[in-house]
C-alpha cells in the first residue's frame, strides 16, 4: 500500500519579498507539496495597510491564514500573541499530521513550538542557516538572550530538522542536537530559456542581487573590485538595504573612487527579477554565510555563471564548471573576479548553459517536494527511510 500524503501545517514569520530567502522559498515549497497531492496549510503574517512591500503568498491549493502585523512590534513579528492565537485556532480547528516551522530567532518560532507541544503534534524545523558560526556571532548578545530565553528549547522540540547542507547538520551536532536531519536543498523555478543573456555593446555587468546586509560580504567585494577594476564592466548591487548598510557601501565606493563603476539599485519585484538576472554577464554573492544561497541557483537558472564563496554550499559551481567557488576573503575574490572578467563571452555563456542544466536536473521544485514528502512520511512511520536523512 502506498504511503499516504500527510497533512502539514507550515509556519513562517513573513512572506514579504524583501524579508529574505524563506519569504520566497516557503510559499513555493507549499505549492510544490500541494501539487504532489499533500494537504498543505500556511500560517504567516502580512503587513498592515500602512506598510509597503510585495507579499508572496502561495496559490494552487494551499490554504493560507494570515495575521496582520500591528503596532511597534515589527521587529518582533509585530504581534506574536496574535500569531500564537491564530496558529492555536488553526490547529484546534483541524489538527495536522505535522507542523513545519521555518527559521529561528523570532517569537513565531516559539509560538510554533508551544502549539506543537500543547497539541502533541510532531514538529519539523527548518534552521535556514541561522546556526552557523557567522550567524551566531552577528548580533551575538541578542541571540544569547534569545537562546537562553526560548531558542534552545524550541530546537529541543524538533522531531526532525530540515537543512539544505551538511554544514547545517554539523552546526546542529556541535550544539548538542541529535535529532535526525533531512538534507534537502531549496527549489528554483526555471525561467524561459529563450530570453537568455548575450553580449551587448553596452559593456559587461556583474550583478549582486540579495539583501544588502553585512553578512553578504559586500565590503570585501568592493575592495576586490577596486583592485581588479575590470575595463568595460559595471557592478550592479540590487536589493533592499538593512541596518543602513547601503549608505556604508556608498561611502566606501566614494573612498575607493568607484562611483562610475558601481550602480546601487533598490529591491526588485519578484516578477521582474529574471530580466535583471538576464542582463548580467556574471553573478556575484561574496557571502560570509548562507544555508543555501537561492540567488546563486536563480542566476544559474537564468543562464548566468556565478561566483560565490565557501560560506555558501555551492561546490557544484566547481564540480559542474558553471562558476567560481572561493574562500570568503578579499584575495580570493580578487583572483576570481580577475578570472571571470578576463574570460571571453562565449566561455561565460557556456558556463551559464551548464549552470541552467544543473538546476534543471538537481534543484527543481518537483524533486524537492518529492524528497520532503518522503521525509514527512518516514517521520510519521508511513514510509521507508529516504536517502536524505542524516543521523550523524
Amino acid at each position: 500500500m502506498a504511503p499516504v500524503s500527510p497533512d502539514v501545517l507550515h509556519t513562517v514569520a513573513s512572506t514579504q519579498a524583501d524579508h529574505g530567502g524563506p519569504s520566497r522559498s516557503v510559499p513555493l515549497l507549499c505549492e510544490a507539496l500541494s501539487e504532489r497531492g499533500a494537504s498543505v496549510r500556511l500560517v504567516t503574517t502580512v503587513p498592515d495597510g500602512e506598510a509597503s512591500g510585495e507579499v508572496l503568498l502561495p496559490e494552487n491549493g494551499v490554504d493560507t491564514r494570515t495575521v496582520t502585523e500591528a503596532g511597534r512590534l515589527r521587529q518582533l513579528l509585530r504581534s506574536p500573541i496574535a500569531f500564537y492565537r491564530a496558529l492555536r485556532d488553526e490547529v484546534t480547528r483541524a489538527p495536522p499530521d505535522l507542523m513545519h516551522d521555518h527559521g529561528l530567532w523570532l517569537p513565531s518560532n516559539a509560538a510554533a513550538a508551544l502549539v506543537s507541544r500543547r497539541q502533541g503534534i510532531p514538529l519539523v524545523i527548518s534552521t535556514r542557516g541561522m546556526l552557523t558560526n557567522w550567524a551566531l556571532q552577528h548580533n551575538r548578545w541578542k541571540k544569547r538572550l534569545a537562546w537562553m530565553g526560548y531558542q534552545k528549547h524550541v530546537l529541543r522540540r524538533a522531531a526532525l530538522f530540515h537543512v539544505t547542507s551538511q554544514e547545517e547538520v554539523d552546526a546542529l551536532r556541535d550544539l548538542g542536537f541529535e535529532q535526525p536531519a533531512a538534507v534537502i536543498p531549496n527549489g528554483v523555478p526555471l525561467p524561459d530559456a529563450s530570453s537568455s543573456n548575450g553580449p551587448t555593446g553596452e559593456g559587461r555587468r556583474a550583478l549582486f542581487l540579495s539583501r544588502v546586509h553585512p553578512k553578504k560580504g559586500l565590503p570585501m567585494l568592493l575592495d576586490a573590485w577596486a583592485t581588479v577594476r575590470p575595463s568595460g564592466w559595471t557592478l550592479e548591487i540590487v536589493g533592499p538595504s538593512e541596518e543602513g548598510h547601503r549608505a556604508e557601501l556608498e561611502a566606501q565606493a566614494r573612498r575607493l573612487g568607484l562611483e562610475d563603476a558601481i550602480q546601487f539599485s533598490g529591491p526588485v519585484a519578484d516578477d521582474e527579477k529574471w530580466d535583471v538576472y538576464r542582463r548580467a554577464d556574471l553573478f556575484v554573492l561574496p557571502t560570509h554565510s548562507e544555508n543555501f544561497g537561492i540567488v546563486v541557483a536563480e542566476a544559474l537558472a537564468a543562464g548566468v555563471p556565478a561566483l560565490t564563496t565557501t560560506g555558501a554550499p555551492w561546490e557544484d559551481l566547481d564540480r559542474h564548471d558553471c562558476g567560481w567557488w572561493v574562500e570568503p576573503t578579499e584575495q580570493a575574490l580578487t583572483e576570481a573576479l580577475r578570472a571571470a572578467a578576463g574570460a571571453d563571452d562565449e566561455t561565460r555563456r557556456a558556463m551559464g548553459r551548464r549552470g541552467r542544466r544543473l538546476v534543471e536536473e538537481e534543484y527543481s521544485w518537483p524533486g524537492v517536494a518529492a524528497n520532503m514528502t518522503a521525509a514527512y512520511q518516514w517521520l510519521l512511520g508511513d514510509g521507508p527511510r529516504p536517502d536524505v536523512i542524516r543521523d550523524e
